[in-house]
């Protein structure tokens, strides 16, 4: 299918006065840690380059550069761990379970607590279903990770309300309707950043009976997570979330129901002793604890060393500084949006005690995977657009439409992002985009586009743009 939309003349884009006069407090963006890639130049559709403007960083944050260099220093004594006997082999055990340790210590683990290193939270969830002695409840605005993984076992989905309130008043009656062995909450949106109040639906879960599980991936790089402090069983989160992307994440909480657990991969690292029994008997296995339990096979070292070397970085600005300056950039993209006609923000609650820097939004007129390509290539701002893994939160907000465009702010983040992005959309509001744009085989993409989508050298054509989206999607 091949679908044109004509182009208009642009015209050049405005702050209004209002959105201008939200200053950054520059003490609280001058300390943040740095990240790889800032300042990346990129190429737009009229031929010229300009720094990226990365608002994705809730689908996936830069490295830290503390984290690269880290990665950097391990990776020439990278080698077994755990029973290797040379030098290098001792190093990595040790940096593997320093990391263990820092993982734990950054979101405030019981002393008793366990630590288990996944590939992403999608994985620690589906590792803690295998583990749950009982039903689970959750709510329809989960992420597909905390919406799907409990489907093997007795589940509920219960109906967020309108409130805050009136959301834990209904998770109390479900509770009390039906035995529940475990609570699988968002700690914030990855639609609309809301945070729910995580130490009183722990509570409410444990007075019933229940544990509480928080899908942090996008709390957990925003705002400090402490469970053994709000009384949390187990947290999921991401490294490739938490500017540590590569390839590990971890389920961090309460360590009886994984001792006991089927282990979650069947292979080496998982065991104490296997004995054969006989000619094609199956053999008798003994089984180790977690962690160990449920991380058969060669661990990502350098994953696990990424991800606490971003907690260890984050820890120190996690309580002040980060926050101050994502409320900062939030509050002036609140103000610009709310400006531009046809422009709607996506809400579940908005009696909700905090939001992180995840903003969600529709144009009217225009498709948001159409927008999404138009900042890319007429600005070099990146968005994302769809659905957001969140398919029953968005049919609720958006009627089924084609999605929505999601911004999403972090430690990279600065007012001229944030300006830059206003400005695009106002222009597109007002005058259309500057180019015209087609939707073919799954994507919209301007109909004459010359940037090179291969900087790397891989020999990639030109027909992985549209693999695997559909025009909406």
């Amino acid at each position: 299918m091949s679908v044109v939309l004509q182009a208009a003349r642009p015209t050049a884009p405005t702050v209004p006065a209002d959105v201008a006069a939200h200053a950054l407090p520059a003490p609280a963006a001058s300390c943040l840690p740095a990240l790889v890639g800032t300042g990346l130049p990129v190429p737009l559709v009229d031929g010229t380059t300009v720094a990226h403007a990365n608002l994705d960083l809730a689908a996936s944050a830069p490295a830290l550069r503390s984290v690269a260099d880290r990665v950097a220093a391990l990776l020439p004594y990278h080698a077994s761990v755990h029973r290797g006997a040379g030098y290098a082999s001792t190093v990595c055990t040790a940096a593997l379970e320093w990391a263990r340790t820092t993982v734990g210590r950054f979101v405030g683990a019981r002393s008793d607590d366990v630590v288990v290193f996944t590939r992403n939270t999608t994985d620690a969830l589906n590792l803690l279903a295998g583990a749950v002695p009982g039903a689970v409840l959750c709510l329809d605005v989960e992420h597909h990770a905390n919406l799907l993984a409990w489907r093997g076992g007795e589940h509920r989905v219960l109906r967020a309300a309108a409130t805050v309130d009136a959301t834990l008043a209904q998770l109390r009656a479900a509770l009390e309707a039906r035995p529940t062995a475990l609570v699988a909450i968002t700690g914030a949106s990855n639609v609309t950043g809301e945070v729910l109040p995580l130490a009183e639906i722990a509570d409410l879960a444990h007075s019933h009976g229940a544990r509480l599980v928080v899908d942090a991936a996008q709390l957990a790089p925003h705002r400090r997570v402490d469970i053994a402090a709000t009384g949390i069983d187990y947290v999921a989160l991401s490294g490739h979330k938490l500017y540590a992307p590569y390839g590990t994440g971890a389920l961090v909480g309460r360590r009886d129901w994984l001792d006991v657990a089927t282990p979650y991969l069947a292979g080496g690292g998982a065991v104490v002793r296997v004995d054969a029994v006989g000619d094609g008997s199956p053999a008798e296995v003994t089984w180790t604890a977690a962690p160990h339990r449920h991380e058969a096979g060669t661990p990502n070292v350098p994953g696990a060393v990424a991800l606490a070397t971003a907690c260890e970085a984050l820890d120190a600005v996690i309580d002040e500084a980060a926050p101050a300056h994502e409320r900062a950039l939030s509050e002036r993209l609140d103000a610009g949006l709310a400006d531009i006609p046809g422009v709607r923000t996506l809400r579940i609650w908005h009696d909700a005690p905090d939001r992180v820097g995840v903003h969600s939004l529709t144009v009217d007129g225009y498709p948001a995977a159409l927008v999404a390509a138009y900042l890319s290539a007429e600005h070099g701002i990146s968005v994302r657009d769809g659905k957001f893994c969140a398919h029953p939160l968005l049919a609720r907000l958006t009627g089924w439409a084609e999605g929505a465009v999601r911004a999403s702010l972090g430690l990279g983040t600065t007012a001229a992002d944030v300006d830059r992005l206003l400005a695009a959309l106002r222009t597109l509001v007002t005058d259309g985009p500057g180019v015209a744009y087609e939707c073919v085989d799954g994507r919209w993409l301007p109909t004459a586009d010359g940037r090179d989508t291969d900087p790397l050298g891989l020999g990639i054509g030109d027909e992985v743009t549209g693999a695997g989206r559909g025009c909406g999607h």
